[in-house]
């Protein structure tokens, strides 16, 4: 890594390196309702809605106690309604709260409640696993990418994961525009927060 590389590398993590689950206080760790949060995020994440207003509503939705899927789907939808409305998440609310307790319920059923089960039954494929998100109500493509790129701390088999927006920004800032290049350039603790940082930098301009 050349010092150049090295000023826009710290500057992508002193600026932007704040991961969504963390602005969500979500401590992130390979445990079933940890990875279940992250995956409410991503939904919430994967509507044209403000990135803000969408980590607010995650945040609502766990101090509403609905941190399991289970616990979810024992809510009520006016309860999620009105969870989703106190974020001022609301040009969504009315579906999201429907999908929120199908994906709960898909969840349980195939899963039983634990995502690292979708990680096994994938046996580690990124590609996999990505597919495998797309099943569950509201994860779409992008949804699928910010799952994968926030776990990637907690799930080894992700990393380096960096999506095209933020190979797309790396190129554009002189970095490695390839995954692997790009990994190299921090330890792997830091991954996630560079993968955040320039998918954030981008969207800030």
């Amino acid at each position: 890594m050349t010092q150049k590389q090295s000023e826009i590398v710290a500057e992508l993590l002193g600026q932007h390196g704040q991961t969504y689950a963390e602005q969500a206080g979500i401590t992130l760790r390979d445990k079933p309702s940890a990875l279940y949060r992250l995956l409410v995020l991503a939904t919430l994440l994967s509507t044209r809605i403000n990135a803000d207003l969408a980590v607010d509503a995650a945040r609502e939705l766990s101090r509403a106690g609905w941190r399991t899927p289970r616990a979810m789907l024992e809510s009520t939808w006016q309860q999620r309604v009105d969870a989703l409305g106190r974020a001022h998440y609301k040009r969504y609310d009315e579906s999201t709260a429907t999908r929120l307790a199908e994906g709960a319920q898909l969840l349980l059923e195939r899963y039983g409640g634990d995502l690292r089960r979708l990680r096994d039954e994938a046996d580690g494929d990124v590609h996999r696993i990505h597919d495998l998100l797309m099943q569950f109500p509201g994860i779409g493509p992008t949804g699928a990418r910010i799952f994968c790129r926030e776990a990637q701390g907690v799930w080894p088999e992700l990393r380096p994961y960096f999506d095209e927006r933020a190979i797309a920004r790396a190129a554009d800032l002189g970095l490695p525009s390839t995954p692997p290049r790009l990994g190299r350039l921090v330890a792997d603790r830091e991954l996630t927060r560079l993968s955040a940082a320039l998918v954030r930098s981008a969207l800030a301009g």
